[in-house]
């Protein structure tokens, strides 16, 4: 019965064991399906090596003082309860593990990631401009020296607590006999005779001393006095600790952000608060070595004194700053502060990656010919005409093809288009698990993966106003020999977000095919063997018992987890920043997804503080590409910054984690932007600290503001664009992202901000910056010359008055040879349909507006005849639909004739307030 006790027992054990593990189990299988073990262990082996030794010295330590602490206790005075030694001895011990255990915990769990950046930290080559220390002190060391003198009070308070619970224990089992006994007044005492009396006993004498208690003082002295060296120890310490707290805070003035003027230590921080601080850490140590004298001399006095004059300093410093601020800065605040905002200015450029920026000039003039117009053809092809909301309606509705697949969004990016670089949307046909039904086998088993892309050109569109498709179906038609796709299966996306199990007895859903499906089985080498043991654990993971007894499984089943592209990685590296939009990439017929990865800091010195969606930062390097494999899952990492000393650290933490840029296929490569999240934070910061005079700063003279427009119906600030664009001194035509700026207040337009994303260019930021002394229109001018154009708005009122909604998409900026033109799409939806359509394309060129139903016809109006040819007519030519075959196509002319007469008809009913006639012209037209 006893050996049953025991097996239960035991089993009790290892199960609860398994079932508290199981998270951490799981997570290293995961790591090791991936081949990141070393990167699984690293956070493990960090916490043991910091935690061991630091365990065994608090131990070590804690017992040494306690031991000492004993001793000391049974030499003061008389004790009772000899026998209860070993049972101290071992409280001790206790004590001292609960205590370490307690310190290591709390020291490795809030602080192994920052001790691990202390020691392999990398300079930046560059000092702060008060201390002179490398900005990776602040970046890397900082932060861990306060954090550890928080944590060391903590343990003062902590050892504390394990001092006075074990002179507890002490007292209640050896308590100390404070009372001596005397002996006095002696007198006999007789026992009595036997009796039948049964009051007998309670008469008769015996010889006795009468006893006197007196308190031992001297015992009672000593055992007080063994507290002596103990909170001698722990004023000390916190003396210092203040102290060290003063150090550290004259370095967090260079990112205080104290000052109205200027981010970051100012002239009254470096002349009194720094000055204060430094004084105050004189008393800190005059403190400690009062706490040594005060109990060597009993002056409790002189400590008393130490901390009301820090406080008499702290006040008086407070009141010294503030004269010194209204009385000698702020009437000559420019001379006095104009070194620390150029420090703020030089330092923030640089921490938001802005010191290195092209500022070139740029005319913005009127001479543009139908020969630049020519020459400009790479430009002027890719220009986006579609819009990503109106893609990504069409997707949904006309290649989900079933209910259950849908396009989460659509990415841009650019590819050889039968020879040209040509723009273009895309976007992955994911499973929507919604839709699949709530049945265990058809989520995990059955529909496991969604199943290959859809491609348009941005620049061109059906006859009927839709994308031109070039790649579409399933599986996958391709009208581009240079983009095939043999590898369609998405097993793993930005919609994917439960675990699914593969290579199971029920064959996987691969794709619809007429009234039939085709079905496949996973031979990819991603996932996690299914034997019994991992069966058991996914089983409690998941809450799923179906893992564990489902007979669809077998030994060569798989399962995949974490397939959601963006917790994979967060997963995997979560002390980087992401993007928040992956884009699907196609290279060597596979699919990829590629993430951006950030590495940020809010420890920059005197670099002015953004607030992302990542919170608060003032440094930022979009140093990290990273590649997830669709169909296998494979994370790779790699550093395309090799200069940011953040990415260098963590591949000096992670080096089995990190591959350099040039591991990177070339296919890949030629798909790496420059990211609109990076790209939209650097040019909100520039719009101020493109000043670089502290005196221009000072009276904010020349601050810019991101240029606004109309989208939509409504009034919003304009965010980077991609384009395909020639830039000006450029030979060949490049991907690149823009944004314009117009004076802060202003519409009109001043500069325009590029980033280059090609070849040897990648990361280049170039500035085009416009004449000061003559007008040139921003976007929300040329939005106001449009709204005022007669035809345009005669259209916008009939297609309102028709049913239909009509939305004006996005005005790119065009530089073009030296000129500016503008470019704007205008969809329509009607009322029967949800899929937006491009009916108008609107140029704006010199205080000229053509306004045509495509932009090769815009140009032909803006530039003359021919001027459009290079674009081919602005559509396939091919409808997205079958023509109506009653319809004789002879008389295509005439229809279109007569709905032009119907439509100029109702158009002149609507001016004169003919609103029957306007009616009947409405439904002839439709």
């Amino acid at each position: 019965m006893k050996k049953i006790l025991w097996l239960v027992l035991a089993l009790i054990v290892l199960i609860s064991v398994f079932l508290l593990s199981a998270n951490l189990i799981a997570d290293y299988l995961w790591f090791k399906e991936l081949g990141y073990v070393s990167v699984f262990f690293t956070q493990l082996v960090a916490q043991v090596k910091i935690g061991v030794p630091l365990f065994a010295g608090m131990l070590l330590l804690c017992c040494m003082y306690l031991r000492i602490l004993r001793r000391k206790y049974y030499n003061a005075v008389p004790l009772y309860g000899d026998d209860k030694d070993k049972m101290i001895r071992w409280s001790g011990w206790l004590i001292s593990g609960v205590f370490s255990l307690v310190v290591s915990a709390k020291v490795i769990s809030n602080m192994w990631f920052q001790m691990l950046q202390f020691f392999n930290s990398t300079d930046f080559g560059i000092a702060d401009p008060i201390f002179g220390k490398d900005v990776s002190f602040y970046i890397f060391k900082l932060d861990l020296l306060t954090r550890l003198n928080e944590n060391l009070l903590s343990i003062v308070f902590l050892f504390a607590v394990a001092v006075v619970a074990y002179y507890l224990i002490m007292i209640a089992l050896r308590p100390p006999r404070f009372f001596e006994r005397t002996y006095e007044d002696a007198y006999t005492y007789e026992e009595p005779q036997q009796s039948n009396n049964p009051f007998g006993q309670m008469f008769g004498q015996h010889n006795r001393s009468r006893v006197h208690k007196s308190l031992d003082k001297e015992g009672v002295a000593r055992l007080i006095s063994l507290t002596k060296v103990p909170l001698m120890i722990m004023g000390i310490l916190v003396f210092l600790m203040v102290g060290f707290h003063f150090y550290l805070l004259q370095f967090r003035m260079l990112y205080s952000g104290v000052s109205d003027t200027v981010f970051g230590a100012s002239f009254t921080d470096i002349n009194i608060s720094l000055w204060v601080y430094r004084v105050l850490m004189a008393l800190s140590l005059l403190g400690a070595v009062a706490v040594v004298f005060a109990f060597n001399r009993k002056r409790w006095k002189y400590v008393a004194a130490v901390p009301v004059l820090m406080i008499a300093v702290m006040f008086g410093g407070s009141l010294i700053a503030g004269g010194v601020q209204s009385f000698v800065v702020s009437p000559d605040e420019l001379n006095k502060e104009a070194p620390y905002i150029n420090n703020n200015i030089e330092f923030t450029r640089y921490a938001y990656d802005l010191q290195d920026i092209t500022v070139q000039e740029y005319a913005a003039d009127t001479k543009l010919t139908i020969d630049d117009i020519a020459d400009n053809v790479g430009t002027l092809s890719n220009i986006r005409i579609n819009d990503f909301e109106p893609v990504a309606k069409f997707y949904n509705q006309t290649q989900s093809i079933r209910s259950y697949y849908h396009f989460l969004d659509v990415d841009v990016d650019r590819y050889m288009v039968n020879g040209d670089y040509t723009q273009v949307f895309l976007s992955a046909r994911e499973i929507d698990s919604s839709a699949t039904g709530d049945q265990w086998l058809s989520s995990h088993l059955k529909y496991t993966h969604g199943y290959g892309i859809t491609l348009s050109r941005v620049d061109t569109v059906t006859e009927s106003g839709q994308p031109d498709m070039l790649i579409d179906s399933i599986p996958p038609v391709s009208e581009v020999a240079e983009i095939m796709i043999t590898r369609p299966e998405i097993y793993y996306g930005e919609a994917a977000s439960d675990y699914v199990i593969v290579n199971t007895a029920e064959q996987e859903f691969d794709y619809p095919s007429g009234d039939s499906n085709v079905y496949t089985t996973y031979q990819g080498e991603g996932g996690i063997p299914l034997n019994l043991l991992n069966r058991a654990l996914f089983a409690v993971i998941e809450g799923d018992t179906q893992i564990l007894v489902s007979t669809n499984i077998n030994s060569n089943s798989k399962i995949l987890i974490n397939r959601n592209v963006l917790d994979r990685v967060q997963k995997l590296a979560p002390f980087l920043y992401y993007d928040g939009d992956p884009y699907i990439v196609v290279d060597g017929g596979e699919l990829y997804w590629m993430i951006d990865a950030y590495t940020v800091s809010d420890n920059y010195p005197y670099s002015e503080p953004y607030i992302s969606s990542s919170g608060m930062i003032n440094y930022i390097r979009n140093s990290v590409k990273v590649v997830v494999d669709a169909y296998d899952g494979d994370v790779s990492y790699y550093i395309v910054d090799e200069e940011d000393p953040l990415a260098l650290t963590l591949q000096k933490i992670y080096p089995a984690l990190f591959k350099n840029y040039s591991e990177m296929p070339d296919g890949l490569k030629a798909h790496i932007r420059y990211p609109d999240a990076m790209f939209s934070i650097q040019a909100d910061v520039f719009s101020k600290y493109h000043m670089t005079d502290a005196g221009v700063f000072y009276h904010n003279e020349d601050r810019w503001a991101l240029a606004t427009e109309v989208y939509g119906s409504t009034t919003s600030t304009m965010q980077p664009h991609y384009y395909i664009m020639k830039l000006p001194g450029e030979a060949e035509a490049e991907f690149i992202s823009s944004v314009p700026y117009t004076p802060n207040g202003k519409s009109n337009m001043t500069a325009l901000l590029v980033a280059r994303s090609d070849g040897e260019a990648y990361g280049e930021l170039v500035l085009y910056q416009f004449p000061k002394d003559r007008l040139i229109y921003g976007p929300q001018q040329v939005e106001a010359q449009i709204n005022q154009h007669t035809e345009i708005a005669q259209d916008f009122t009939l297609w309102s008055s028709a049913g239909s909604t009509y939305t004006r998409g996005n005005l790119f900026v065009i530089p073009i040879d030296g000129a500016l033109m503008y470019v704007e799409p205008i969809y329509l939806e009607s009322a029967s349909s949800s899929m937006p359509e491009v009916k108008r394309v609107i140029v704006y060129y010199n205080e000229k507006i053509a306004y045509a139903d495509t932009l090769a016809d815009a140009l032909d109006e803006m530039f003359g005849s021919g001027a459009g040819d290079i674009l081919g007519g602005g559509t396939t030519g091919e409808p997205d639909s079958t023509p109506d075959t009653d319809v004789d196509t002879t008389d295509m002319a005439e229809l279109a004739a007569a709905a032009n007469r119907a439509y100029d008809n109702a158009r002149a009913a609507q001016k004169n307030g003919d609103w029957a006639g306007y009616g009947k012209y409405l439904e002839e037209l439709q």
